[in-house]
């Protein structure tokens, strides 16, 4: 293996192991993003190719200077000699600059194909990828790693293109002044870069260290710094207990710096030092020439040749530590390429049927379904939802109540059997119009750092003023919305933070109201709310139900009773279906639930002191 140079120069077991096999197919594919910038590509090879030969001019007008100028005693020649070298390293560094654009340019173009391309895809992948992969990985993904292309490109690709180009004009030049200090060069350029070796070793290490410091205080940061995080140092009383931990951690990290710092500066002293034998050598060796063998030699030629070697060194090291970054490179494609394999679970059929309405009917067709094929979450589940009807499905936790509806929408695909959606297998119907006519709610509301207005408007954009008010009032909300300073203008914080869990509960329902679906699905939309956010949502929820077509998933009587059918739901097969005095009656699992569970929400559902209101439906309830 070629010596490796500092720092980037050496690869850890971790990466050793990791190694992509470098094969024409990967090659092809990595090299078909540069495809379309093919034209960029070769102006930046003919700026490359002239701008190398133009930055090693100078070196053998030095020559020329020396020769036929000064020992020459010509003015004229001298000054003309001194404005060409000007000249030509002018117009290197103008085509250097040229070179840089060019590259920069290609560069942020193809991330900014691969970004898309990347999050298209992602966009395109089941809700099981993104449960069973970690959300940083993904993120990771998503920038560092096709950020990392950007290096590749400016960087790897045209620093092979730049080196050789360079170190060849070089050799070619030096052989065409004198053959034997050609050779004593070439010969004598690797040997310089042997102390590389263990200052590069001493430096990957504490580099090594140093990240793993950095990372260790990246992690501190973002769990005591986030909110859930600090809420949980603030509840135990930790923050000195964690200021001690970033302290360490931060102390470490700095004497690691300071140490490969320092590390680099021992480097540079023996490296310089190193360097500075090669040139010696040639003075030598060409004044031998000169002096006992009469050689062909002037002292401008033995100048130029230094000046050429000098030009060679930095080529050669970089050449000679190519094979790691290489190898980096292909590993950040291959990265990157592990996730565009990914197959796309969840996509339309290429006959996709669009119909021209929906009525929210559904069916479960002896549906089966498990996130692995070693553990099914649902058995053989069958039941009719009839259009503009409800259904209420009850069950103790992770009986499977939820990826029962999330089956729907096709946030994911049944294992066996079939849903219908309108008679229609969901698979063979068109995922845009499906999800367009599928409205859920779930117990996690999710809004965007906003203003009520840009959350409500991500399901209608085009909405008017008119129909989200009327949405909201639906919603029960609009009243809260009017009271507010800035009304639809308000800011929502993040992920609605600055709003209580009702408060968002109703922006929600709101958000799904305006986009009219044909089915509306409730996910435990009162679970984790006091008893008076639940009934202004219940007080929003029931005229809803009584309108289109829904199906509610509660743990609240309050919720359960204003449905038209009760389906129960344990250990992923449904063990029960009736209204709720049938079900109570029949001595099984939902009165069981109603025991243990749902009669305790009949409390504050009870009549209240005359100075209190009464909750709505509550006379059902005493029904029960």
């Amino acid at each position: 293996m070629p010596p490796r140079g500092p720092g980037r120069g050496f690869m850890t077991e971790e990466e050793k192991q990791s190694v992509p096999k470098v094969t024409k197919e990967l090659l092809v594919r990595v090299f078909s993003y540069l495809k379309p910038y093919w034209k960029q590509m070769a102006l930046v090879l003919l700026a490359i190719t002239v701008s190398s030969f133009f930055g090693l001019l100078p070196s053998v007008l030095t020559g020329k200077i020396i020769d036929d100028g000064l020992i020459a005693r010509d003015l004229d020649a001298l000054v003309k000699l001194i404005l060409l070298s000007l000249a030509v390293t002018f117009a290197a560094n103008l085509i250097g600059v040229l070179e840089s654009y060019l590259n920069t340019w290609i560069a942020q173009h193809i991330t900014f194909d691969m970004r898309n391309q990347m999050y298209r895809h992602l966009q395109s992948m089941s809700q099981r990828f993104f449960t069973s992969n970690n959300q940083g990985d993904i993120i990771t993904r998503m920038t560092s790693d096709i950020s990392g292309v950007q290096q590749v490109i400016t960087s790897t690709f045209t620093s092979i293109l730049s080196n050789s180009i360079t170190l060849v004009v070089a050799v070619i030049a030096m052989y065409r002044k004198n053959w034997i200090l050609a050779t004593m060069g070439i010969i004598i350029v690797p040997l310089f870069t042997i102390p590389t070796r263990a200052a590069g070793k001493t430096r990957w290490n504490l580099t090594r260290e140093s990240q793993a410091a950095n990372d260790e205080i990246n992690g501190i940061l973002n769990e005591t710094l986030s909110v859930s995080g600090q809420l949980l140092v603030k509840l135990f009383g930790k923050e000195d207990y964690e200021y001690g931990k970033y302290e360490a951690a931060n102390r470490r990290m700095i004497d690691l710096n300071v140490k490969e710092s320092m590390a680099g500066r021992w480097f540079r002293v023996v490296i310089t030092t190193f360097t500075s034998i090669g040139p010696m050598l040639l003075y030598f060796v060409g004044g031998l020439l000169i002096m006992r063998y009469d050689a062909d030699l002037s002292v401008g030629d033995i100048t130029v040749l230094v000046a050429l070697l000098g030009r060679m060194y930095g080529p050669v090291n970089s050449l000679l530590n190519i094979q790691v970054d290489w190898l980096r490179s292909m590993a950040l494609f291959t990265r990157i390429f592990d996730y565009f394999d990914m197959p796309v679970e969840i996509k339309n059929a290429p006959d996709a049927i669009v119909p021209e309405s929906a009525s929210g009917a559904v069916e479960f067709d002896h549906v089966s379904f498990g996130y692995d094929e070693s553990r099914l979450i649902l058995k053989d589940v069958n039941f009719k939802l009839e259009s503009g009807r409800s259904i209420a499905i009850v069950g103790p936790s992770g009986s499977g109540k939820s990826t029962i509806v999330n089956l729907i929408p096709r946030l994911y695909d049944v294992s066996g059997g079939s849903v219908l959606f309108d008679g229609t297998d969901v698979r063979k119907l068109d995922l845009g119009f499906l999800r367009e006519n599928v409205g859920m709610v779930s117990q996690e509301t999710y809004l965007f750092n906003g203003t009520i207005r840009e959350n409500l408007l991500y399901a209608k954009p085009d909405a008017t003023q008119e129909e989200i008010e009327e949405a909201c009032r639906k919603a029960n909300i609009h009243d809260f919305i009017a009271s507010q300073e800035k009304g639809y203008d308000t800011e929502v914080g993040n992920r609605g933070l600055k709003l209580s869990g009702g408060e968002k509960q109703r922006i929600s329902i709101a958000r799904v109201l305006l986009r009219d679906p044909a089915l509306l699905i409730f996910d435990e939309a009162t679970s984790a709310l006091d008893s008076i956010s639940e009934a202004k949502i219940q007080e929003a929820i029931d005229p809803l139900i009584d309108s289109r077509t829904s199906i509610l998933i509660a743990h609240r009587l309050s919720t359960i009773l204003a449905a038209d059918e009760i389906i129960v739901v344990k250990d992923g097969e449904i063990v029960e279906r009736g209204t709720h005095k049938e079900l109570v009656k029949a001595g099984g699992v939902y009165t069981e639930l109603y025991e243990t569970q749902f009669k305790a929400g009949l409390e504050h559902l009870a009549p209240e002191p005359p100075e209190r209101p009464r909750p709505h439906r509550d006379y059902k309830l005493r029904e029960g």
